[in-house]
């Protein structure tokens, strides 16, 4: 991180410093989580759903703080206030302290922002992107899948002075969220991967996601570039609402034009390891087998390419790098091997319907010749379309002749109902009411040879049972 003085942060914020704040005391870090604060850092007391921050300003400041962002004054139990910034919003504020980060690191030196969004894919592909821009300079991007008001601004954090590049995922559930990341970060190239029914919810439509996610095109200069799917209608259409260049990927063998990104040949291997020619508008590309699992992350593949070449990686060096790179973050499509031949696929970081259906083509395709079990958990934020789309995702379990499924929890029921209406019988399909009956089934009838993949929201919990299921039996290996 760069340094910025009490002071400094106090005027950007437009707070006010406590009695007890030196305006020459600098920060050289940031944390929301008293856990994870270290020395000289800035602890900002946000507000939780869960916990107040103003409550652990003292354990801060016993981890090594040596100043808070905060709502109010908070004193020590001798009676002594905390040195800190008060500010109306400490989230807001939080978000002021990183866009003035921004401005002095575009000001220092050369400076390239990616923001990428998109209903599903966007961690993998900040991933991909990473490797690529971090074989050239130094790149700066996410931990996880932070990508709200709180990740974006502590991804910035990371940055300094030497940094060349910075990845910044953007998520939204809300018109007007990335519109307010774009204006934090001002992206050079704003990737978009595609628009899903993830949050429909809490967006109350599909349209009203492709408003948002577009926010982050219409956010560009027209120096910039917008990297779209050209797969995706509605994201394709977005080129009408930038005014910066285009560079579209696309997969599609019927689509041909000047200016494109293209998957020829796309193909999976015996391990179901996506395999293309990745071709640039220029003539440059290569060769690609991927180190993830399933077709679906083609999609994310060109749009981390894409990306790269925007911000002027050569197209030879990018598919070089692509090829065999094997997943950057946990659960998404993580493969493990057990010992006495189960294989797990563990995918439940996240989920809604576009990339449950991705998930179990991939087991149908990976299991020809094996028992497949498919462990779903409940897609959150789908609003009134809930039901609809757990039977949806039933029936095209039971289509792709999955051997068993097992629906756990009460939100996933619809799964197992739909199953049994679309025709599965016996013990094909089962309803479970929790994880703990979910692991005593698996644990009882797994069988060597099978392949078993768990896929649900992240709050559902099943990343876990996938791991608690991975090395149940003998010491397994993990692979990509």
């Amino acid at each position: 991180m760069i340094e910025l003085s009490a002071e400094e942060i106090a005027a950007v914020t437009g707070g006010r410093l406590t009695g007890s704040a030196n305006p020459a005391t600098t920060i050289g870090s940031v944390a929301t989580d008293s856990r994870q604060v270290a020395d000289h850092a800035m602890f900002v007391a946000k507000p939780g759903e869960f916990a107040d921050g103003h409550t652990f300003i003292g354990r801060a400041f016993d981890a090594g703080a040596v100043l808070a962002l905060a709502e109010r004054q908070v004193s020590d139990p001798s009676g002594v206030e905390y040195p800190a910034v008060i500010v109306e919003d400490a989230l807001l504020a939080m978000g002021a302290v990183a866009a003035e980060a921004v401005r002095r690191l575009r000001a220092a030196g050369e400076l390239t922002v990616i923001g990428i969004t998109g209903s599903a894919g966007k961690t993998t592909t900040k991933d991909l992107l990473s490797a690529v821009l971090s074989a050239h300079a130094p790149t700066v991007a996410p931990i996880g899948s932070y990508n709200g008001e709180v990740g974006v601004p502590l991804t910035v954090f990371e940055a300094d002075f030497s940094t060349r590049y910075l990845i910044i995922e953007m998520g939204a559930t809300g018109i007007g969220h990335i519109e307010y990341l774009a204006k934090m970060v001002r992206p050079d190239i704003g990737v978009v991967l595609g628009v899903g029914s993830a949050h429909a919810g809490e967006f109350g439509s599909i349209d009203n996601i492709a408003v948002a996610k577009g926010e982050l095109v219409e956010a560009l200069e027209a120096e910039g570039t917008a990297v779209l799917n050209a797969d995706d209608a509605r994201v394709s259409a977005m080129k009408d609402r930038t005014a910066a260049g285009v560079l579209a990927f696309s997969s599609d063998p019927d689509l041909h034009h000047s200016g494109l990104v293209k998957a020829n040949n796309p193909d999976t291997s015996a391990d179901g390891h996506p395999a293309f020619d990745l071709a640039f508008p220029d003539g440059t590309g290569g060769h690609v087998v991927s180190g993830l699992l399933g077709t679906h992350h083609i999609g994310n593949l060109l749009a981390a390419a894409a990306a790269a070449y925007a911000a002027g990686i050569g197209g030879t060096d990018v598919a070089a790098t692509l090829n065999g790179q094997a997943p950057g973050s946990r659960w998404r499509m993580e493969r493990t091997e057990r010992a006495d031949g189960v294989t797990v696929i563990n995918d439940a970081y996240n989920a809604n319907p576009e990339s449950m259906r991705a998930a179990l083509r991939t087991l149908a395709e990976l299991g020809r010749g094996r028992r497949t079990w498919a462990v779903l958990g409940e897609m959150l934020e789908l609003g009134n379309e809930s039901v609809e789309q757990h039977d949806a995702v039933g029936r095209i379990a039971v289509r792709l002749n999955i051997s068993r499924l097992v629906a756990v929890g009460s939100g996933a029921k619809a799964i197992h109902n739909a199953a049994v209406l679309e025709g599965s019988w016996g013990d094909e399909s089962v309803f479970v009411d929790d994880l703990d009956a979910a692991e005593e089934l698996l644990t009882a009838e797994l069988e060597p040879g099978d392949l078993v993949l768990f896929k649900s929201s992240n709050s559902a919990g099943l990343r876990l049972l996938g791991d608690r299921i991975a090395s149940s039996a003998m010491e397994g290996k993990s692979q990509s």
